[in-house]
């Protein structure tokens, strides 16, 4: 099943300066279970698409599905919000409260959840990101990545069908964005949550099962990550960077080496290479 059907979507910001097409016809299904990485240069569409999934942004033209429900009709945004849960660059923006706990607790209460239900979900949203342990934790005192898992725990909690993460890695060191990323690949590959990151780290991007390039509001590649990164010399048109090893092993192979085209990390680079001894 799709939980989200995107079909001709535009987007027009609207300022003292006139106009700016943000997105441009926009056409993307994701299916349950998925975990997709939309990449692109800065100003290319990609987190005004995000926007769009849990109806924070209307679409000007075309529309968007999430589980069949119309983001542009008004009754259905409550439902629509509930199932799409938002995780954005600046956790200190998403943290309300002054207890890691209660800060989890905090949207499942605007939801009307009964108390019982509550505790169950923080406990379970906690231990989802490994965060148990920091329960009753001022929040201010943790680290950036612990902060971001902390959001993530928040979300959860709400249980929704799809989590996005709109550039939720760009602050944190490498510690925080390791974190992260395996928090989500944990939460995809042995819960089933569908996800979508939007991140400029390509190193992020070569986890997910699907890649989506957009420049200039469009989507002009996608495709497995090997079928992606293969393509970098259009990548690196676009402006983006290309993970070292997928295009090493790519030069590689053209020199005559008889190296896999799927390669993608300096570790799958470094096996096949010894295999060749």
């Amino acid at each position: 099943m799709d939980i989200l059907d995107i079909a001709d979507l535009h987007h027009i910001y609207r300022g003292h300066e006139g106009e700016t097409i943000a997105l441009a016809g926009v056409d993307l299904v994701v299916s349950e279970g998925e975990f997709v990485a939309v990449i692109g240069r800065n100003g290319s569409g990609k987190s005004t698409l995000a926007k769009h999934f849990n109806a924070i942004l209307l679409p000007g033209g075309g529309r968007v599905l999430v589980a069949g429900l119309d983001t542009r009709e008004e009754a259905l945004l409550w439902p629509v919000r509930q199932m799409v849960g938002m995780v954005f660059q600046h956790p200190d923006n998403q943290i309300v409260a002054t207890v890691v706990e209660e800060d989890v607790a905090f949207g499942p209460e605007n939801l009307g959840v009964p108390t019982a239900e509550i505790i169950a979900r923080v406990d379970a949203s906690l231990r989802q990101v490994n965060m148990e342990d920091y329960r009753t934790h001022a929040p201010h005192l943790l680290s950036g990545g612990q902060k971001q898992r902390v959001a993530i725990a928040g979300v959860l909690a709400m249980r929704p069908r799809l989590i996005v993460l709109d550039e939720a890695t760009a602050m944190l060191d490498p510690i925080g964005r390791s974190e992260v990323m395996n928090t989500i690949l944990r939460l995809n590959r042995e819960e089933g949550m569908t996800a979508v990151l939007i991140t400029h780290h390509m190193d992020e991007a070569v986890k997910a099962n699907r890649v989506v390039v957009i420049d200039q509001g469009q989507i002009v590649l996608s495709g497995t990550p090997a079928e992606v990164f293969s393509q970098y010399e259009l990548l690196e048109a676009l402006g983006l960077d290309v993970p070292v090893a997928a295009k090493l092993s790519i030069l590689l192979a053209e020199s005559g080496l008889p190296l896999p085209a799927n390669i993608l990390t300096a570790e799958q680079l470094v096996d096949e290479l010894c295999r060749l001894n």
